[in-house]
Protein backbone atom coordinates (compact mmCIF):
# COMPACT_ATOMS: atom_id res chain seq x y z
CA UNK A 1 0.00 0.00 0.00
CA UNK A 2 1.31 3.36 -0.87
CA UNK A 3 1.36 6.03 1.85
CA UNK A 4 -0.14 9.37 1.19
CA UNK A 5 1.98 12.37 2.08
CA UNK A 6 -0.02 15.00 3.94
CA UNK A 7 0.83 18.49 2.75
CA UNK A 8 2.65 20.64 5.30
CA UNK A 9 1.24 24.02 6.26
CA UNK A 10 3.81 26.77 6.09
CA UNK A 11 3.48 28.44 9.52
CA UNK A 12 6.37 30.83 9.00
CA UNK A 13 4.10 33.69 8.03
CA UNK A 14 1.90 33.16 11.14
CA UNK A 15 4.71 34.34 13.40
CA UNK A 16 5.14 37.43 11.24
CA UNK A 17 1.43 38.23 11.44
CA UNK A 18 1.36 37.75 15.22
CA UNK A 19 4.38 40.03 15.57
CA UNK A 20 2.77 42.73 13.40
CA UNK A 21 -0.46 42.53 15.42
CA UNK A 22 1.52 42.87 18.64
CA UNK A 23 3.31 45.97 17.33
CA UNK A 24 0.00 47.41 16.10
CA UNK A 25 -1.67 47.10 19.53
CA UNK A 26 1.39 48.45 21.33
CA UNK A 27 1.43 51.53 19.12
CA UNK A 28 -2.31 52.23 19.12
CA UNK A 29 -3.01 51.55 22.81
CA UNK A 30 -2.82 54.61 25.05
CA UNK A 31 -2.09 54.44 28.74
CA UNK A 32 -3.44 57.07 31.09
CA UNK A 33 -0.79 58.67 33.24
CA UNK A 34 -1.57 58.27 36.91
CA UNK A 35 -1.85 61.28 39.15
CA UNK A 36 -1.20 61.11 42.83
CA UNK A 37 0.77 62.38 45.76
CA UNK A 38 3.98 60.80 46.95
CA UNK A 39 3.55 59.77 50.56
CA UNK A 40 5.72 57.93 52.97
CA UNK A 41 3.64 55.90 55.38
CA UNK A 42 4.57 56.04 59.06
CA UNK A 43 6.46 53.16 60.63
CA UNK A 44 4.30 50.42 62.13
CA UNK A 45 3.97 50.84 65.87
CA UNK A 46 3.28 47.79 68.00
CA UNK A 47 1.70 49.88 70.74
CA UNK A 48 0.40 53.15 69.27
CA UNK A 49 0.70 56.15 71.57
CA UNK A 50 -2.40 57.12 73.52
CA UNK A 51 -3.69 60.46 72.26
CA UNK A 52 -6.24 62.65 73.99
CA UNK A 53 -7.68 65.20 71.59
CA UNK A 54 -9.55 68.37 72.40
CA UNK A 55 -12.24 69.08 69.80
CA UNK A 56 -10.81 72.53 69.02
CA UNK A 57 -7.49 70.89 68.06
CA UNK A 58 -9.11 68.90 65.24
CA UNK A 59 -9.91 70.46 61.86
CA UNK A 60 -12.45 68.27 60.05
CA UNK A 61 -12.32 68.35 56.25
CA UNK A 62 -14.90 66.35 54.30
CA UNK A 63 -15.68 65.89 50.62
CA UNK A 64 -19.36 65.18 49.95
CA UNK A 65 -20.94 63.35 47.01
CA UNK A 66 -21.20 66.63 45.05
CA UNK A 67 -17.43 67.23 45.37
CA UNK A 68 -18.01 70.08 47.82
CA UNK A 69 -15.39 70.62 50.50
CA UNK A 70 -16.91 70.93 53.96
CA UNK A 71 -15.00 72.35 56.94
CA UNK A 72 -16.17 71.36 60.42
CA UNK A 73 -19.12 69.48 58.97
CA UNK A 74 -21.22 72.23 57.38
CA UNK A 75 -19.13 75.18 56.15
CA UNK A 76 -18.62 74.85 52.36
CA UNK A 77 -15.19 76.07 51.23
CA UNK A 78 -13.66 76.58 47.80
CA UNK A 79 -10.48 74.64 47.06
CA UNK A 80 -8.48 77.86 46.56
CA UNK A 81 -9.24 78.92 50.16
CA UNK A 82 -8.47 75.57 51.78
CA UNK A 83 -4.70 75.95 52.06
CA UNK A 84 -4.97 79.24 53.97
CA UNK A 85 -7.62 77.77 56.29
CA UNK A 86 -5.28 74.87 57.13
CA UNK A 87 -2.33 77.27 57.65
CA UNK A 88 -4.43 79.46 59.97
CA UNK A 89 -5.54 76.42 61.98
CA UNK A 90 -2.07 74.87 62.42
CA UNK A 91 -0.29 78.17 63.05
CA UNK A 92 -2.91 79.56 65.46
CA UNK A 93 -0.78 78.99 68.58
CA UNK A 94 -3.41 79.92 71.18
CA UNK A 95 -2.12 77.58 73.89
CA UNK A 96 0.71 75.22 74.74
CA UNK A 97 1.95 71.79 73.74
CA UNK A 98 1.79 68.76 76.07
CA UNK A 99 4.95 69.95 77.86
CA UNK A 100 3.42 73.36 78.56
CA UNK A 101 5.57 75.23 76.01
CA UNK A 102 4.02 78.07 73.99
CA UNK A 103 4.47 78.32 70.24
CA UNK A 104 6.87 81.27 70.03
CA UNK A 105 7.31 80.78 66.26
CA UNK A 106 3.57 80.76 65.47
CA UNK A 107 2.22 83.78 63.58
CA UNK A 108 -1.48 82.96 63.97
CA UNK A 109 -4.36 84.91 65.47
CA UNK A 110 -4.13 83.15 68.87
CA UNK A 111 -7.86 82.39 68.63
CA UNK A 112 -8.86 80.45 71.78
CA UNK A 113 -11.53 78.54 69.84
CA UNK A 114 -8.92 77.16 67.41
CA UNK A 115 -5.84 74.94 67.83
CA UNK A 116 -3.51 75.34 70.81
CA UNK A 117 -0.19 74.39 69.26
CA UNK A 118 1.15 72.86 65.99
CA UNK A 119 2.03 69.71 67.96
CA UNK A 120 -1.66 69.32 68.83
CA UNK A 121 -3.26 70.53 65.56
CA UNK A 122 -4.79 67.46 63.89
CA UNK A 123 -6.25 67.44 60.38
CA UNK A 124 -9.07 64.89 60.03
CA UNK A 125 -9.90 64.10 56.40
CA UNK A 126 -12.75 62.03 54.99
CA UNK A 127 -14.52 61.74 51.64
CA UNK A 128 -17.66 60.10 50.32
CA UNK A 129 -17.11 57.01 48.18
CA UNK A 130 -18.57 58.67 45.08
CA UNK A 131 -16.49 61.86 45.42
CA UNK A 132 -14.20 62.36 42.43
CA UNK A 133 -10.57 61.34 42.61
CA UNK A 134 -9.52 64.74 41.25
CA UNK A 135 -11.13 66.56 44.18
CA UNK A 136 -9.67 64.03 46.62
CA UNK A 137 -6.14 64.60 45.28
CA UNK A 138 -6.65 68.39 45.20
CA UNK A 139 -7.66 68.47 48.88
CA UNK A 140 -4.70 66.27 49.86
CA UNK A 141 -2.40 68.54 47.88
CA UNK A 142 -3.72 71.69 49.60
CA UNK A 143 -3.22 70.15 53.06
CA UNK A 144 0.37 69.16 52.25
CA UNK A 145 1.01 72.57 50.66
CA UNK A 146 -0.08 74.26 53.90
CA UNK A 147 2.50 72.26 55.87
CA UNK A 148 5.15 72.99 53.24
CA UNK A 149 4.43 76.74 53.41
CA UNK A 150 4.66 76.85 57.22
CA UNK A 151 7.90 74.85 57.23
CA UNK A 152 9.45 76.89 54.42
CA UNK A 153 8.54 80.18 56.12
CA UNK A 154 10.03 79.09 59.46
CA UNK A 155 13.17 77.77 57.78
CA UNK A 156 13.54 81.03 55.84
CA UNK A 157 13.29 83.09 59.04
CA UNK A 158 15.80 80.90 60.92
CA UNK A 159 18.33 79.94 58.24
CA UNK A 160 17.60 82.35 55.33
CA UNK A 161 16.77 79.28 53.23
CA UNK A 162 13.51 77.45 52.67
CA UNK A 163 13.13 73.85 53.82
CA UNK A 164 13.01 72.82 50.15
CA UNK A 165 16.44 74.41 49.60
CA UNK A 166 17.85 72.66 52.68
CA UNK A 167 16.53 69.30 51.47
CA UNK A 168 18.06 69.88 48.02
CA UNK A 169 21.40 70.71 49.65
CA UNK A 170 21.19 67.54 51.75
CA UNK A 171 20.63 65.45 48.60
CA UNK A 172 23.83 66.93 47.15
CA UNK A 173 25.73 66.57 50.47
CA UNK A 174 24.53 63.24 51.82
CA UNK A 175 25.60 62.61 55.37
CA UNK A 176 25.79 66.32 56.28
CA UNK A 177 24.74 66.13 59.93
CA UNK A 178 24.19 69.87 60.38
CA UNK A 179 21.79 70.08 57.42
CA UNK A 180 19.97 66.95 58.55
CA UNK A 181 19.51 68.37 62.06
CA UNK A 182 18.15 71.66 60.68
CA UNK A 183 15.61 69.79 58.53
CA UNK A 184 14.48 67.60 61.43
CA UNK A 185 14.20 70.66 63.68
CA UNK A 186 11.90 72.46 61.21
CA UNK A 187 9.75 69.35 60.65
CA UNK A 188 9.39 68.87 64.41
CA UNK A 189 8.09 72.43 64.80
CA UNK A 190 5.27 71.68 62.35
CA UNK A 191 4.66 67.90 62.53
CA UNK A 192 2.27 66.50 59.93
CA UNK A 193 -0.68 65.27 61.99
CA UNK A 194 -3.13 64.06 59.36
CA UNK A 195 -5.67 61.32 59.94
CA UNK A 196 -7.65 59.91 57.04
CA UNK A 197 -10.85 58.04 57.77
CA UNK A 198 -12.33 55.35 55.55
CA UNK A 199 -14.63 56.76 52.84
CA UNK A 200 -18.33 56.95 53.70
CA UNK A 201 -21.03 55.55 51.45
Amino acid sequence: MSERNTPEVNAGSMADIAFLLLIFFLVTTTMDSDIGIYKRLPEKQITPPEITLNEKNVLEININANDEILIEGDHVMKIENLKQAVVDFIDNGAGTNNKGDKCTWCNGKKDVTSSDHPEKAMISFQSKRNASYTTYISVQNEILSAYAQLRNDLSQSLYNKSLSQLETELKNNKGNKELSEKIQFIKAKYPQLITEQAPEK
